[in-house]
């Protein structure tokens, strides 16, 4: 079998071990990153492509007759043509719950960062402020325990209880809030009576229509002033306007997001303004341990074994 590779960057800096899946195949091309320029004529003559987000679309796959299956080196299909390919009988993979870890483990890093006012207290410390106190220590900015808190998170899937888990361990009481337009579940308390109960929100659903623009001005006036936001689920789940305006006006305590609408942020955020008080922002990292992309790899390495032996896992167009 021919593989090719089309955008290893996006997964890899030179950090991981590709032995395995570089062995499973005759024939191995990579490549750093793939334009749609240079699309056809990378993927024509191969039997497996595989790509993060490079997008490969019905007409990229019609000409392709060799191809057998796509690997997506991550969980999001939007960037194939599920349709196109399952007409042609190409079997498309992806990988699945491989970031669980890492993505709960940064989101509680965001909220001790947060609870303890972290940010604030590292800048201090670099400006000298300390080197000036009239005292052994700064108290200068408020720090809270997570313990006895309320942790309310919207979107109880794998990632939402894995947090839940962490949380548990600091002391804090989970509530569950129910998503928009969902079928009711028990011990789901519905999202406008979860929001003034929560002393933390943790967002871990997925962006579809339901919740596009979910965290709004609205919301933001439900909940306590001393509350605070982590998004390390998709941008548009929050209004990035409305959060701005929240933190200026102090309607809630402050916020952490590892996501925003665009990324990267080429042409500028609202929420790259540095004047917005208490806001954390960190770059969609928080699926990229080195373990989590490690485990994309591995997880590859066994679709194309269990295609080999007829038996597809992790198809996303059956």
């Amino acid at each position: 079998m021919k593989a090719v590779f089309l955008d290893y960057v996006s997964l890899d800096q030179n950090d991981l071990n590709f032995k395995d899946l570089e062995n499973i195949f005759d024939e191995w091309e990579i490549y750093p990153s793939t334009s749609s320029e240079q699309l056809l004529e990378r993927i024509q003559n191969v039997d497996v492509i595989i790509s993060n987000k490079v997008v490969v679309n019905a007409e990229a796959i019609q000409q392709c007759p060799n191809l057998k299956l796509i690997l997506i080196s991550a969980t999001g299909t939007n960037n194939i043509d599920l349709l196109q390919a399952k007409k042609q009988g190409v079997v498309v993979c992806n990988c699945q719950a491989y970031g669980t870890s890492a993505v709960a483990q940064h989101t509680l890093m965001l909220m001790l960062n947060l609870a303890t006012s972290f940010k604030q207290y590292e800048r201090a410390v670099q400006n000298g402020d300390w080197n000036k106190a009239s005292q052994f220590c700064l108290l200068d900015y408020p720090i809270i325990e997570l313990e006895g808190k309320t942790l309310g998170i919207l979107g109880y899937g794998e990632l939402g209880k894995a947090v839940a888990k962490l949380a548990e361990a600091f002391g804090m009481k989970i509530l569950v809030g129910a998503l928009p337009n969902r079928p009711v579940q028990e011990n789901r308390i519905p999202f406008n009576e979860l929001l003034s109960q929560v002393d933390f929100l943790t967002l871990h659903c997925p962006l579809s229509t339901d919740t596009q623009n979910l965290i709004d001005a609205k919301a933001f006036d439900a909940m306590k002033h001393s509350a605070f936001l982590i998004n390390c689920a998709r941008g548009g789940i929050v209004n990035e306007q409305d959060l701005a305006d929240a933190l200026i006006a102090g309607k809630i305590a402050g916020a952490a997001t590892d996501v925003l609408m665009v990324e990267p942020p080429k042409d500028g955020n609202v929420l790259l303004n540095s004047e917005i008080p208490n806001l954390l922002i960190t770059p969609h990292s928080a699926w990229g341990s080195v373990d989590a992309r490690q485990r994309i790899v591995q997880q590859m390495v066994e679709n194309v074994e269990a295609f080999k032996k007829g038996q597809p896992i992790r198809q996303v167009n059956a």
